[in-house]
Parts: C-alpha cells; structure tokens; sequence
C-alpha cells in the first residue's frame, strides 16, 4: 500500500520547504515527525532527505530524541559518509560537546582536506565558544582558498560588525554586492554600516545604498527608513552646500511620505481584518 494524500501532501510540503531554504524548523518537526514515525516504510529513498531535514530542524527545536532516531536511521544505511559524520557533529554542537564535534570534523577533513562543510562547522563553534578573533582568522584563510563563498563573506562580515570593526565589515559587504548586485538585502547591510561609521563622506555612500536597496525592492521599510535617517542628516551638516542641503531635505521629505503612506495602509489592513466583539 502507498502514501495516502495526507502523508503524499506532507512529503510535497518538506520537499517545497528544502527548495526554498525555508528555516522553518517547527513546522518541520510537527510535519517531518508524523511522516517518519507513520510512514518511513514507504516513502522511498526520499526517506533518507527527509531524515536529515527533520534531524537539523529537530536541532534547532531542542529534540534531541528526534534528533537521535533520524542520525542512528542515516548512520546504518551511511556508515561511512562524510555528511553522516557532519551531522554527528552537529548534534554534538547542539549538546555543547565541542570537543567531541571538533574530532569528527577534524576526521572529516584529514580524509578531505576540502570539505567545506567540515571546515564551515569548526569556525561555527568558535563562534559558539565566544572565540571571535579565532573565528574571523578561521574564515580569512577560509575565503583565500573560497573566495567565492557568499554565505562565508556574509558571516565574516557580521562577525566584524559584532566587533565594531566597520571598515572590513564594509570590505565584506562589498565582496557581497559585486557578485550579487540584484541583493537587496547586502545594499542595505551595506548602507546601515555606512551609516554606524559616521562622517559626511559615509553618510553619502550611505544614503545612496538605502535609495539602491529600495529600487530592488520598494516594499524595503529598512532601507526607507534608512534613506530618510541618512538624508536628514546630511541636510542637518553645516558642512554642506545650499543646494545639496536642499536636494537631502527634498529625499528625507519623500521617505518620510513613503513612511506614512506605509503605516496608513497597514493601520486600514488590520482595521478591515480585525473582527469587532
């Protein structure tokens, strides 16, 4: 007997989830849970996916036990997989056993030496263990050998911004855009840094990144409220000319348009949708 339509829209919903990169790990975990513990048996090998899918999520959820069935199932079909021993040591992490995740990576890369992955894993531990600057040197000589790794320069970048160091958070932001100038998410991370920086010459750029940020994507409330933040305070400089104090008061005055004109349209949204008792 196969899937029933339940468990066949069940299975349809966590594929969906794995394409879009959704890190919805709750709803995975009440969905992935059901479908493993009713109907392993038949679904094939998209069991083994599914496995591992729900194992990460149940990670983040704190259910070890989940956690445990889906990596002893993965281990027995797998039992000498670099990605079984990946997600060992990544149960371990969620344990705080940072020792013993570190000797699984550790085996990983001296079988691959580019496992990515692997390497990835380890400088996500320091992080854990408070090791910034171990951390951020980690991930330097990562990107010498990677250097086309988005999601590395991202978590370098952050973690300089959690350093206050602006200036290579802004180096990093700017590997972003050049590789994914379509982002708007890198143009608005990359203005707010601008901004912390301070200084006219930084408000500028600033300014000009949130206005780039909102023509990729002009439901952006972020980057508008930054553009009127950054235009207000470069009309407020006496260190500028009329004319550029004038053009700044003229952008500042659009956002904050833009602002009430957003805020009008929710407040009528959940007016018409809020029921009356």
């Amino acid at each position: 007997m196969g899937l029933t339509p339940l468990s066949t829209e069940m299975r349809d919903k966590l594929r969906k989830w794995r394409e879009d990169t959704c890190r919805n790990s709750e709803q995975i975990v009440d969905v992935g849970e059901e479908l493993i513990s009713e109907h392993a048996s038949k679904l094939g090998d998209d069991i083994w996916i599914i496995y591992e899918q729900v194992m990460i999520a149940a990670l983040d959820c704190s259910r070890d036990d989940l956690a445990l069935i889906c990596l002893q199932e993965l281990r027995k079909q797998f039992p000498d997989s670099h990605r079984v021993k990946r997600l060992t040591g990544m149960r371990l992490e969620a344990l705080e056993r940072y020792d013993e995740a570190n000797k699984h990576y550790d085996a990983i890369l001296q079988d691959d030496p580019t496992n990515t992955a692997a390497r990835k894993r380890k400088i996500s531990i320091l992080k854990a263990q408070g090791k910034s600057t171990e951390a951020i040197r980690e991930l330097n000589e990562y990107l010498e050998q990677f250097v086309g790794d988005q999601e590395a320069w991202h978590e370098l970048s952050e973690l300089y911004i959690n350093e206050h160091d602006y200036g290579k958070a802004a180096f990093c932001l700017e590997e972003l855009m050049m590789t994914n100038p379509h982002n708007h998410l890198y143009c608005e991370q990359y203005a707010e840094v601008k901004y912390t920086q301070g200084g006219l010459e930084n408000l500028e750029l600033s300014r000009k990144y949130f206005a780039q940020a909102l023509r990729l994507n002009n439901r952006n409330m972020r980057a508008l409220f930054g553009l009127y933040m950054s235009a207000s305070h470069i009309a407020a400089s006496p260190k500028v000319s009329a004319k550029v104090k004038k053009d700044n008061m003229k952008y500042a005055a659009w956002a904050a348009t833009q602002i009430n004109r957003a805020y009008k349209v929710k407040t009528l949204e959940l007016y018409i949708w809020t029921p009356s008792y």
